[in-house]
């Protein structure tokens, strides 16, 4: 067995950074756990003479990844860099030159993973990516390890911790959406153009990972029914909570049969739920397989260390196999073949709040609607708006399939007692 391990790290950003530090600073615990010495000999970075907050000799950085991809003596590569094909490239590159790679980079993955997991098993080589769903929550280990021997039926995710943040704040402090945004990019919890996170794209790109691992099927962005958060109002989460519910935006992979559903929208999950105690930035997975049950992954979602945990966990894995002599074989081909559930498969409760005219027969008619597409109703909560012309009406239905439920949504609007319907969102966790 060798004495050292050099590692090429691509990206020197905050996690890189965290990366640096973690082997750095735990090399005692590396080598008795490796039988050896770790060592980032190489860093790509953007600029050679930029401020560091870590020691680092000026000969480990560069500007040119193929003194990294091309190094035979480097054995592992670490992308934490992010984007998507200039990561993709230098992960294809560092794959065909027979090197093993770690990323953090769930839009790359989301989008290329199949590709890139199928060149690696090609070239005998490990692809790890535990950093890219959840920052420091061990879940992808845990679904093909830990539940290998189970079937998972569905996955229930908060899995962004910017609009867990935000939705936390509103519903807490009674604070309003955009007040709370402005907070979270002021605290680095968002980026100056967060569309990414509160239109749940970011979300989306996660639960296709954890359904594609946890139903052992290839499951692709374009999969995913996304909707976001920026349209929740203070109303709804007072109303929410009034019927017994707490809003979080929920990545959805659910699996019935050989067909499954893949989506992220905001959620009502009742307050006793474990899901609605996940607050401000933490994540949390909830899994439920036919022989464990119900289980919880919870954790720091983001984050310069936590992410660069599951970094450097990856990291001692493939050296572990590399010493072994077992790299390439940790790839699992997906067993089944894609089948989406259509809106007559899904099925789930829902909360609507809608506002109607305030006369005999409101009720009546809007009954005789839902009852006509087969939506039975479970709690009806009854407001007079100020004006007494109007009346807010908030309902959560029985288990109905998507499709019927829409099919009122729409009718609703056509109705001559609605004025408007406010909001509409699912109910899960029940």
């Amino acid at each position: 067995m060798t004495k050292n391990m050099n590692i090429g790290l691509l990206g020197f950003g905050t996690v890189g950074t965290g990366v640096l530090q973690i082997i750095q600073n735990h090399q005692d615990k590396l080598k008795h756990q490796l039988g050896c010495s770790v060592t980032v000999k190489k860093i790509l970075v953007s600029n050679l003479h930029k401020q560091r907050s870590v020691d680092v000799n000026q000969e480990q950085l560069t500007t040119s990844a193929e003194n990294i991809l091309n190094d035979d003596e480097i054995d592992v590569i670490v992308e934490v860099m992010g984007g998507i094909d200039e990561a993709r490239r230098y992960i294809r590159h560092a794959l065909e030159n027979g090197k093993h790679v770690i990323t953090a980079n769930k839009d790359l993955m989301a989008l290329h993973g199949s590709e890139l997991l199928q060149l690696a098993n090609k070239q005998g080589c490990d692809l790890f990516y535990e950093a890219s769903v959840a920052g420091g929550i061990p879940i992808l280990r845990t679904l093909v390890e830990g539940l290998a021997s189970d079937r998972i039926t569905k996955m229930m995710g908060i899995v962004n911790g910017t609009t867990n943040y935000i939705l936390t704040k509103m519903s807490k402090e009674g604070r309003v959406y955009n007040e709370v945004l402005k907070e979270a990019q002021a605290l680095g919890y968002a980026e100056a153009d967060p569309t990414s996170d509160v239109e749940g794209l970011d979300a989306a790109r996660k639960i296709a990972i954890l359904g594609t691992l946890g139903f052992s099927m290839n499951l692709d962005l374009d999969d995913v029914s996304v909707k976001g958060i920026s349209a929740i109002t203070s109303e709804d989460l007072s109303y929410g909570d009034q019927l017994g519910y707490t809003m979080k935006l929920v990545g959805i992979a659910n699996r019935s049969g050989d067909k499954v559903e893949v989506s992220v929208q905001p959620t009502l999950v009742p307050h006793d739920h474990p899901l609605s105690s996940v607050d401000d930035e933490f994540n949390a997975v909830y899994v439920y397989g036919e022989a464990v049950g119900e289980t919880m992954y919870y954790g720091a979602g983001a984050g310069q260390l936590p992410t660069a945990t599951a970094v450097v966990s990856d990291l001692v894995e493939v050296l572990k196999n590399k010493r072994l002599g077992v790299n390439g074989n940790s790839v699992v081909i997906p067993q089944f073949d894609k089948k989406l559930k259509t809106d007559d498969d899904i099925f789930s409760k829902f909360f609507m709040r809608i506002h109607a005219k305030d006369v005999p027969g409101t009720f009546s008619a809007l009954t005789s609607l839902f009852d006509k597409h087969g939506v039975s109703l479970e709690k009806i909560l009854q407001v007079p708006l100020n004006d007494g012309k109007l009346a807010e009406i908030i309902l959560v239905t029985h288990a109905v399939s998507k499709k019927n439920y829409e099919t009122v949504l729409t009718k609703l609007n056509d109705t001559d007692v609605v004025v408007d319907v406010k909001s509409s969102y699912r109910v899960e966790g029940e």
